[in-house]
């Protein structure tokens, strides 16, 4: 009996990007399914950034072929990007002190109603994301001056949903954080998966990585270098596929189309 495989809700093939003389990507490929965290790790310069960024719309490839629900498109800006549901956090956050909670998730995309903002629907709103992501942000007026790093990372990754997503790309979510801050940020990466979406996650931890990674994908000097399975695989192989002690081949086709792990 043949089993169909779903089509991966994002799908990048043989992509190329170059600054000048350096090659920051050759031919890399990645897939991203529905309720699927893919992490994606790398020594620095290993082009895991230059890929978000691509993703993102930020940058676009000198070769290759990006596709959405196995349709090929174009992203040649982060409001494109948008468009396609796709929404990025990067390490900036770009997150406003002097706003509350609220302003910050609807920066942007206020809603109105005629010329009036109108502020009880974005409280709604931002009260029932919050709540989706399990965040402990007691209320959506808090401005993010009094907020900790790890809730203005929860910011940063509720404002992501206001634009209902499919594809989320965090850059380093949790690099700078405390222990309970990293476990609330790593709960939302959790929820974001059970919501149904498909989640990037760029990270130089590798507890984080395989708490949960569904599939860690290794970039090595802007190549791949490795496909493992998140919870089965040790850190001691992908640190090897990482520093190159390992060179792996790139992963089947048949390997990189398999059904994702479903937690």
């Amino acid at each position: 009996m043949i089993t169909e495989v779903p089509v991966p809700l994002l799908s990048v093939r043989g992509i190329g990007k170059r600054f000048g003389a350096v090659e920051a990507l050759v031919d890399v490929d990645l897939d991203v399914h529905a309720h699927e965290v893919v992490a994606l790790v790398g020594d620095n310069a290993a082009g895991k950034s230059t890929l978000a960024k691509i993703v993102a719309g930020v940058l676009t490839p000198d070769t290759g072929l990006i596709e959405i629900d196995g349709a090929p498109v174009q992203v040649p800006s982060p409001s494109a990007a948008h468009d396609l549901g796709i929404a990025t956090v990067f390490q900036d956050l770009a997150v406003c002190d002097n706003l509350d909670v609220t302003a910050n998730l609807f920066l942007g995309r206020e809603l109105r109603t005629g010329r009036v903002l109108d502020d009880g629907r974005m409280e709604q709103i931002a009260r029932r994301v919050l709540r989706d992501l399990s965040s402990q942000i007691a209320s959506v007026r808090t401005p993010l001056s009094q907020l900790s790093a790890g809730q203005r990372q929860s910011v940063a990754i509720a404002r992501t949903l206001i634009g209902n997503p499919r594809i989320v790309v965090l850059d380093e979510p949790t690099a700078s954080l405390s222990v309970a801050q990293t476990a609330e940020v790593l709960v939302h990466i959790e929820r974001l998966r059970e919501l149904g979406l498909g989640v990037i996650l760029i990270s130089h931890n590798m507890n984080d990585v395989r708490a949960v990674g569904d599939r860690i994908e290794v970039l090595r000097h802007g190549r791949n270098n490795g496909s493992f399975h998140g919870p089965s695989t040790g850190s001691e192989e992908i640190i090897a596929a990482i520093t190159g002690a390992r060179m792996v081949a790139p992963p089947s086709a048949s390997h990189r189309h398999a059904m994702p792990t479903m937690r």
